[in-house]
């Protein structure tokens, strides 16, 4: 968003249509300022903070109102062009975390896991961290010792945890959370296009005639994000839902195919057939820009309608309804998300939409293209710079020696001291579990909730000797640990974020951080000092480090040299790659008709569709999937503290179809080959018969990911949470919601508990025939 001149009094304000301000807004909707120290607002003594919201990959803008005391007392939406002025649940109490009685204000430390957690002194904690890698690496090998980081972190960060790593650990072993996300879609967009990353804008789906999203539950992982989808709705856009449950955005479809989880390749590949029996392809775009086409086509032939509706369960005319609708549109886009992402077939899913879009001629267009919803708010950018097993910055390879060698000569240091590509996330656990990896070092990531097969992940870090995680709330994970060191929280310090779309944007510093409170750029460059390679990490802040970040991109696929924090301001956000500063960014991949193949073209894969992981039996007759609710997010470290949400949605609950006999509220027991759990029944008509719901944001004792099962995708190593066999029962009692854990000598933030004890489900309506409450 290009500012207006400068008003009268000084102050630079933004171009807004009046009639888009809500009621009451008029006195903070034109303020906002460039560069911080123009900062102004009506109200006498309040400063508002442009920035963007801290949770999902929308990464929507608000101001954060600060008090004359500088501190954080409030929230406004934006006027974005992201987001146009609308918050979801989230975003508006995402403000009151930043000065919230649970935040973390002094390191807490235990020498042995026997001991309770005691706060101590940053010499203390750090002291006893650094000298807990140097016995393990000595004792055992560099590789003994693994970092896990995460994608909510900025880009600079997430760059850092790389860094830090291979150069300050000189350890193989990083990786980080959004292995549990977006590496499904990350490994198809590099077979298919040698890039990673969406090819068209949200603005796109405006100008789209047909909207296909696939396991993508928009009104309530991306709430605001369904501006779009209705936008396209409203110029007359045929919308297809592809998910088990009927969700919000579904309901509003024209079509909605509910097949059976785990089974979507072989959907898109029946979709594929008709397209090419009822000759709708696009054999002139096929022929110019696709390779391996003659193959795919021999492959679909294998999945007919009647095929794809005995193993998905659904009526075979939905199949040819869907190949016509998105075939024959002018225009034709699709998105995904984790409903097909989160499977051992998740790279083969996302082919085999990628093949229907590329069949069609529905690539690099405007209204026309491919790409997925991302979840967490650098969910993009926190897998491009480095910290991801086998990348390095700018989405090298660490496999190939040129990339080596260049990043080398970035870092200082020689090739031989570069480490080799480590494991994946669950991989690491696993190697916690037979010893190989001994320390640990986990930041901005909660496995504890957020990993599949609880019992294993426990088993995992209990077996570790040292494990030290950095937050600003004590998660589950944290609360497990031998150190845990306080860390600013994301409006207390600046940095850049990738959304969904792939376009950078520039989050502002609104407070300082609280006494005893440090950055994650602090704490990482103070430990790589006390190891003795503090001259490679001589970093001042967030400027420094993204300084370096847009040195070690340039000239690679993901570009950020041409990106500055003062070019974020100005503009609102730029997408890569943008190789200069007078580059204008790239918001639409492929529209010359290339790829980023060293032949210009999408490389198509041919895709076979086999079973889920977990066989189904006499005893587990059902499928159990999970997923997101609207007001809580991934492990509910966050919100699982603020009133309003929990009051919004207390508790987990299992979501079944009324055929099995349950009341709206009544104990149903989920049970599945890792254990078994009791949760409240939510009956509605909107899920399938043969599948079970869980929303996964909260931990044992009623944690979805207790039950779900640790097989992993070959090639993107992604747990399959989508789908695993289980069955349900009747209980006499409904297992009890834990309380956020707290800081020693500090008790439960009363706000938070008095909803969460409630038994009975929602009462915001999940879908169509859902019962009443009571």
């Amino acid at each position: 968003m290009t500012a207006d001149p400068r008003a009268a009094d000084g102050r630079t304000v933004l171009p807004l249509d009046p009639s888009l301000a809500p009621p009451g807004s008029q006195g903070f909707r034109d303020a906002g300022g460039i560069p911080a120290d123009k900062w102004h607002a009506d109200q006498n003594g309040e400063t508002l903070v442009p920035t963007h919201c801290c949770f999902c990959g929308v990464q929507c803008g608000m101001y954060l109102r600060v008090d004359r005391g500088g501190k954080v007392f409030g929230v406004e939406p934006r006027n974005h062009d992201i987001n146009r002025m609308r918050l979801c649940p989230k975003g508006v109490n995402a403000y009151q975390q930043v000065n919230h009685p649970d935040r973390l204000t002094a390191p807490l430390m235990r020498r042995s896991r026997d001991e309770e957690l005691r706060e101590v002194s940053w010499d203390e904690a750090l002291d006893f961290t650094v000298s807990e890698i140097k016995r393990i690496q000595e004792a055992y090998g560099r590789d003994a010792f693994g970092v896990l980081g995460g994608a909510s972190l900025f880009s600079e960060k997430t760059y850092l945890v790389g860094k830090f790593a291979r150069v300050a650990l000189r350890t193989r072993h990083v990786d980080y959370n959004g292995r549990l996300c977006m590496v499904s879609a990350a490994g198809a967009n590099k077979l298919a296009f040698n890039i990673d990353r969406a090819g068209n804008p949200f603005s796109d789906i405006l100008l789209t005639d047909c909207l296909l999203l696939a396991g993508a539950n928009v009104g309530e992982c991306f709430p605001v994000l369904t501006q779009y989808v209705w936008g396209a709705r409203d110029r007359g856009a045929t919308l297809i839902v592809v998910d088990p449950r009927e969700t919000a955005v579904a309901r509003t479809a024209d079509i909605h195919v509910a097949l059976k989880s785990g089974t979507d390749s072989a959907f898109f590949n029946a979709v594929l057939n008709v397209v090419i029996e009822e000759g709708l392809t696009d054999e002139n775009y096929l022929a110019a820009h696709a390779t391996g086409w003659e193959e795919v086509k021999a492959n679909a032939a294998l999945y007919p309608p009647s095929r794809a509706a005995e193993i998905c369960g659904i009526p075979a005319e939905q199949v040819v309804q869907v190949a016509r609708a998105f075939a024959c549109a002018p225009k034709a886009m699709a998105f995904h998300a984790r409903g097909i992402e989160h499977h051992t077939q998740g790279v083969e899913n996302c082919l085999s939409v990628i093949n229907l879009c590329a069949a069609t001629g529905h690539i690099g267009k405007p209204g026309a293209g491919y790409g997925t919803l991302t979840g967490q708010g650098n969910g993009q950018g926190g897998r491009e710079h480095g910290q991801k097993a086998d990348l390095l910055p700018g989405g090298r390879s660490i496999l190939n020696e040129e990339h080596r060698r260049q990043i080398c000569e970035i870092w200082g240091i020689e090739e031989s001291e570069l480490p080799a590509a480590g494991t994946s996330m669950m991989e690491m656990v696993w190697q916690m579990q037979r010893q190989e990896i001994r320390g640990l070092i986990g930041i901005c990531n909660n496995p504890f909730v957020s990993l599949p097969n609880y019992a294993v992940v426990k088993d995992g870090y209990d077996t570790t000797e040292f494990h030290a995680q950095f937050d600003f709330f004590l998660s589950e994970t944290a609360a497990n640990a031998h150190v845990v060191f306080p860390v600013t929280i994301w409006a207390e310090d600046e940095g850049v974020m990738a959304n969904a779309e792939a376009r950078v944007v520039k989050h502002n510093k609104a407070q300082e951080p609280p006494a005893g409170v440090r950055t994650d750029t602090w704490v990482m460059c103070e430990i790589a000092r006390r190891l003795g390679a503090g001259d490679k990490f001589a970093f001042g802040g967030s400027r420094d480090v993204f300084d370096e970040l847009r040195r070690a991109s340039a000239g690679t696929i993901i570009d950020y040299s041409g990106i500055t924090y003062e070019r974020l301001e100005e503009t609102g956000g730029i997408s890569w790659p943008c190789p200069s500063t007078d580059h204008p960014g790239t918001p639409r991949l492929f529209e010359d008709g290339k790829t980023y193949h060293a032949d210009g073209k999408i490389h198509l894969q041919v895709v076979e569709w086999h079973p889920p992981a977990d066989p189904y039996d006499d005893e587990h007759p059902m499928t159990l999937t999970t997923g997101r609710t609207v007001a809580h997010f991934l492990s509910g470290n966050q919100t699982r503290r603020l009133g309003a949400l929990v009051e919004q949605t207390p508790r987990p609950w299992a979501e079944v179809h009324p055929s099995h006999g349950f009341r709206n509220g009544e104990p149903v027991r989920v049970v599945t080959r890792r254990g078994s759990e009791v949760f409240p029944a939510l009956v509605t008509e909107a899920i399938r018969p043969d599948t079970v719901f869980i929303p996964y944001h909260w931990p044992v004792p009623t944690a979805a990911n207790a039950l779900t099962i640790d097989a992993l995708d070959p090639r993107s190593k992604i747990p399959e949470y989508k789908v695993c066999a289980c069955r349900i029962e009747h209980a006499a009692a409904i297992d009890e919601v834990p309380a956020p854990p707290v800081a020693p000598g500090h008790v439960a933030y009363p706000e938070t508990q008095v909803s969460r004890t409630d038994p009975l489900p929602p009462t915001a309506p999940q879908g169509r025939g859902t019962s009443e409450r009571g």
